[in-house]
């Protein structure tokens, strides 16, 4: 999963991209309203947390012109204004998907946040299964062989990317681009290095094959 997180207080910013990414999602963090858009219209999120109250551009302006965009990310609004007014309007006339009041707790951010990715036209399959592996992304749980794996937000993620490919080779572009976020250099080991250490957890290399060219894929 991608998010964008548009808010302007660093360290509130700050905290909630360390705590999404260590519940392996992809984060990237926007610290104006305008930033927030072209950040969206170069990049497909699946949610944005975003701030009602940004500088240049408002949460505001920043919902109404995102629900103008044919994919357009769902919408977690966060907020200082708590009161029924505030969020019938969130939801109603901005088009917020959901709305969150300041302060929050971290664990109903998290579970917001997936839950809005579960209304996606595409939703993704929560229990994949290939061969000897099998992942449940709800449950943040992989196994193999019948084995519980041990793994990072990182390994975890690729893992699920691989197993939802169905065998068809990943790019390492696309790895990149779903598992980590835009502050990767695209040139770094960050990849080779983690599917190297899943491969080692999961105890057969062979499972994970590189195509030369390619990408890495699945074998059974």
């Amino acid at each position: 999963m991608r998010v964008l997180v548009a808010e302007d207080h660093r360290v509130l910013a700050r905290t909630v991209a360390t705590g999404l990414r260590r519940r392996a999602m992809a984060v990237d963090i926007a610290r104006t309203g305008d930033e927030a858009e072209r950040m969206c219209l170069h990049t497909a999120y699946d949610v944005i947390v975003l701030d009602r109250d940004l500088p240049v551009m408002s949460g505001d302006e920043v919902c109404r012109r995102l629900r103008d965009l044919d994919d357009a990310p769902r919408i977690l609004m966060v907020t200082a204004a708590g009161e029924l007014t505030d969020k019938v309007y969130g939801l109603d006339a901005l088009g917020a998907d959901d709305y969150l009041a300041k302060p929050f707790d971290f664990d109903e951010l998290v579970a917001r946040v997936r839950a809005l990715s579960r209304r996606a036209p595409k939703p993704p399959l929560v229990l994949l299964r290939r061969g000897p592996l099998i992942l449940d992304a709800t449950r943040h749980e992989a196994s193999v062989d019948g084995r519980a794996l041990d793994l990072t937000p990182k390994e975890f993620a690729v893992l699920h990317l691989l197993l939802a490919a169905d065998g068809t080779p990943v790019h390492h572009d696309e790895l990149v681009r779903t598992v980590w976020d835009e502050n990767l250099d695209p040139r770094t080991s960050a990849v080779r290095a983690t599917v190297s250490r899943l491969r080692g957890k999961l105890g057969d290399p062979g499972l994970i094959v590189a195509d030369k060219g390619e990408g890495y894929r699945l074998c059974d």
